[in-house]
């Protein structure tokens, strides 16, 4: 006969009944209260073993489980984290999750997404804010706030974290952008390189709404800060028109680099691209024109996608995946009534030389 697991005991699924088993079942059953079984269920002290053994006899039995939504009513926690970006079909977001997911999941806790991806819908997020209740702690992954929006999240008195840029007074785990990027460019400089074009573009999801400028410092803002730095270092120039927006997709970054190579004057012999999306669609455009990387044009990477080693694209790695664990190793404390301090955690990079980038002139 098939059975079932629960709570540690199998029982025949033929015992199992039809209609989903409530707390007062499960106290009937056992001959206790129901608060007896909710302290039982959540191995709480003043509940003796044998009454312990006897509930948790009876869930089985009944294929009890606890609501969260009901164990919130009693604890203050519904065990879900909500998590909010713009979007969810980018490779670094389902990293990032990935990271956020299997560490609440070790933890006892649930994920509760929350994808933005246009204006008219994140305004209804932040007027609505359906997270209310919802959720014990919120993670914001690669989503640019406006102050009016930070202030909406922190007046649900809610433990709050961000993943993949740093913002000031919220507890953020990131790279440091600046610095990675002129590490990527300085590669390019030490090869020999004078004419760098760089690949960016605007914050995917950044909001317009109530920003005054300069509010808000996005990502793709501090990679240009490392890149326009590490030129005038070197003495050299970023003529206008070597910045094209490739906005963080592959299509965005072969329609750059047809750009950069349609500039009069002559094209730049190596391209420091944002995002690797951007660096793969470079390198597809460099096909296309019948150009040679790297004998003709370089091109650098940024956050060691998972393709990248496949496509011998030089870059820039970090580990979305642990960042996004550490905004969760964060928050837990903070749940249990410990917060620990706000503080921007910066995590690890490094350079990845592969075969997209050479010395220049290449001979």
């Amino acid at each position: 006969m098939a059975t079932r697991a629960c709570h540690g005991y199998r029982v025949p699924r033929s015992a199992a009944k039809t209609s989903r088993a409530s707390i007062v079942d499960v106290a009937a059953r056992a001959g206790v209260s129901v608060a007896t079984v909710s302290r039982a269920l959540r191995q709480m002290p003043n509940v003796s073993a044998a009454t312990r053994e006897r509930v948790l006899r009876a869930a089985a039995e009944l294929d009890y489980s606890a609501s969260p939504l009901a164990a919130g009513l009693v604890t203050g926690r519904v065990r879900s984290v909500g998590v909010v970006s713009a979007y969810c079909g980018r490779w670094f977001f389902a990293e990032v999750v990935r990271g956020i997911e299997e560490a609440l999941r070790e933890c006892g806790y649930d994920l509760v997404l929350h994808i933005l991806p246009d204006e008219a819908r994140r305004e209804q997020f932040f007027g609505e804010l359906p997270l209310r209740r919802r959720v014990d702690a919120v993670i914001v992954c690669a989503l640019p706030l406006v102050r009016r929006e930070l202030d909406i999240l922190h007046a649900l008195d809610l433990p709050l974290a961000m993943v993949g840029m740093g913002v000031d007074g919220v507890h953020s785990e990131c790279v440091d952008d600046v610095a990675a990027s002129r590490l990527a460019v300085q590669h390019l400089v030490n090869l020999g390189h004078r004419r760098i074009a760089m690949i960016g573009g605007d914050e995917p999801g950044a909001s317009s709404w109530d920003r005054p400028p300069g509010e808000v410092v996005t990502v793709p803002a501090l990679r240009a800060q490392g890149y326009y730095e590490t030129l005038a270092a070197a003495g050299l120039e970023a003529p206008e028109g070597w910045q094209p927006d490739g906005g963080f997709t592959v299509e965005g970054g072969e329609r750059a680099m047809s750009a950069l190579l349609a500039q009069p004057g002559g094209r730049p012999t190596a391209v420091f691209c944002q995002s690797d999306e951007m660096a793969f669609g470079a390198l597809r455009a460099l096909r296309r024109s019948g150009l040679r990387c790297p004998e003709d044009v370089s091109i650098v990477g940024f956050d060691d996608h998972e393709l990248a080693e496949h496509l011998d694209v030089t870059t820039v790695g970090q580990s979305f995946a642990e960042q996004g664990a550490a905004a969760v190793r964060w928050l837990m404390p903070a749940l249990d009534g410990h917060p620990r301090a706000t503080e921007h955690s910066l995590h690890p990079f490094r350079l990845i030389p592969r075969g997209s980038t050479r010395s220049w002139p290449a001979r």
